[in-house]
């Protein structure tokens, strides 16, 4: 088996660092504040950094679960585990465990805390809209996310965002208990309305280098697939596709997906309302660059 050196993508590296360490800068200037407005940050900080913990070390099996996914034996699914092998061996890195999920929205994702802690899942409507090739495409793309360690960084990243939400919605709800300040304690109605409004700000900018890192991340995996598999051509039939079906999966079945959009290969709902916010890159676009590849390399054959 050759082995196909996908190289360091020094870009995705650097994003990977910016995001991580501007998400640290902005929730600790979101505790300061909330710090001096009074509340007990020392509790708020041990309670996230817990919480942080439990979502790196159980991050697969809760995506897992998220998607009624379960871990599949070589019994069960040979050709699977055959292809999750094959192209393990030519990225360099462990085989995953692979899972499926019985979902009729075709998409795949991988999950994991490290290389060697990871898992590739496929949904049972994937299986049933690609061929050999094209799901051999979409397996290396996962893979890649793997050996890019990027999964990692997307699942603690994703979690800050859940943070901000959850708290967003708490002090919503407290700003109406309180009557928005307009209650007895005024003055505490008033801090409780302040924290929702600086919540709502760090939920956004959140948001914005979330979906920055994830878009940049599916053009990079996009790349190392068409390295480990030798044809970009592939995997633009299989996303072609996979967008093509995705649009006549009934609505409900799309929504209940719809909170992994991060982590798939294509988004369930939708690019975001507006680009900023999209967790993907447009179709056409990834497409694009993935002719561009095959093009490099015909002419790289010819020379």
């Amino acid at each position: 088996m050759i082995q196909r050196d996908i190289g360091k993508d020094t870009q995705l590296n650097v994003r990977m660092f910016i995001t991580m360490l501007l998400l640290g800068l902005v929730y600790a200037g979101f505790l300061y504040f909330l710090f001096s407005l009074g509340a007990n940050v020392a509790v708020m900080l041990v309670f996230a950094i817990v919480l942080v913990g439990v979502q790196f070390y159980f991050s697969d099996k809760m995506i897992l679960a998220s998607m009624h996914a379960k871990v599949v034996s070589e019994a069960d699914q040979p050709k699977l585990h055959e292809m999750v092998t094959r192209l393990s061996l030519t990225a360099g890195i462990q085989k995953p465990k692979i899972a499926i999920s019985e979902m009729q929205v075709p998409n795949a994702f991988a999950a994991g805390r490290s290389t060697n802690k990871a898992t590739v899942a496929v949904t049972t409507g994937l299986l049933a809209i690609l061929s050999d090739r094209e799901l051999e495409a979409v397996l290396a793309h996962e893979i890649t996310h793997i050996k890019n360690r990027d999964v990692v960084v997307m699942t603690i990243a994703s979690f800050f965002s859940v943070v901000a939400s959850t708290l967003m919605s708490f002090f919503f709800w407290m700003s109406l208990f309180g009557g928005m300040g307009r209650s007895r304690n005024s003055s505490a109605g008033n801090y409780i309305m302040i924290a929702y409004m600086a919540t709502i700000v760090v939920w956004l900018i959140s948001l914005l280098l979330v979906s920055a890192l994830s878009r940049y991340r599916e053009y990079s995996a996009d790349r190392g697939a068409a390295i480990i598999t030798g044809n970009p051509n592939d995997l633009v039939t299989a996303l072609t596709r996979i967008s093509g079906t995705v649009q006549r999966v009934p609505k409900d079945d799309l929504r209940k997906a719809e909170k992994m959009n991060a982590f798939f290969i294509i988004p369930a709902v939708g690019d975001g309302i507006v680009n900023l916010f999209a967790s993907h890159p447009p179709v056409l676009k990834r497409i694009e660059k993935l002719q561009q590849i095959q093009q490099s390399m015909m002419g790289g054959w010819a020379s």
